[in-house]
């Protein structure tokens, strides 16, 4: 058996964490890939709330939640920026949250000007810790090899390592012997409130 993948280790810590009937969020859309993953996890009694910028991520996050039959009122789609997060996130949803994922970056197979930035997902982060319930969790991906990238990662990091150490623990996993920046995980664990 070898190490989990840079995504299969962001899906395992979410899968720890979230029980059926849980509220849980996708920070960044794209393909729809991590919304099914968390739609299948909080099942029919939980809610997914997902973000994307760009209308083509919300039309193939529908196709594929719709072709793996996942009711559409199990998870709303929202066509906003992740640094509204906390503006979009009903009040019932707040401090209920068990998991949020980020893969940072572009939408693979669309327009690459249009991406994550450092100010925006700091925002983005911020209103996600704020969400989360005590033993929840909040996993980036970061994609440090791609235009403004490097600023990115270097500002989730420095982010996650400034949280206070009593509430929060966060963690990196990288591989260290790969070439060409590759992308790696900043995860926190809210301890506390």
């Amino acid at each position: 058996m070898g190490f989990l993948s840079i995504l299969s280790f962001a899906h395992q810590l979410a899968r720890e964490r979230i029980r059926p009937g849980d509220v849980a969020v996708d920070a960044t859309m794209g393909n729809g890939h991590d919304t099914l993953l968390l739609a299948g996890l909080v099942g029919d009694g939980g809610r997914v709330y997902a973000f994307d910028v760009q209308e083509a991520a919300l039309r193939s996050t529908r196709a594929r939640l719709d072709a793996a039959g996942i009711p559409a009122e199990r998870c709303a789609l929202l066509l906003r920026d992740h640094a509204e997060l906390a503006d979009a996130l009903p009040a019932d949803a707040r401090g209920r949250v068990a998991a949020v994922l980020f893969n940072l970056g572009y939408l693979p197979g669309g327009d690459r000007r249009v991406m994550t930035t450092a100010a925006s997902t700091v925002r983005a982060l911020d209103a996600a810790l704020a969400a989360l319930r005590v033993g929840g969790v909040l996993c980036a991906v970061v994609y440090p090899g791609h235009d403004g990238g490097a600023d990115e990662a270097a500002a989730v990091e420095a982010w996650a390592a400034g949280l206070e150490q009593s509430r929060y623990q966060a963690m990196t996993y990288r591989f260290l012997n790969q070439r060409n920046a590759p992308p790696y995980v900043v995860a926190v664990e809210k301890r506390s409130d």
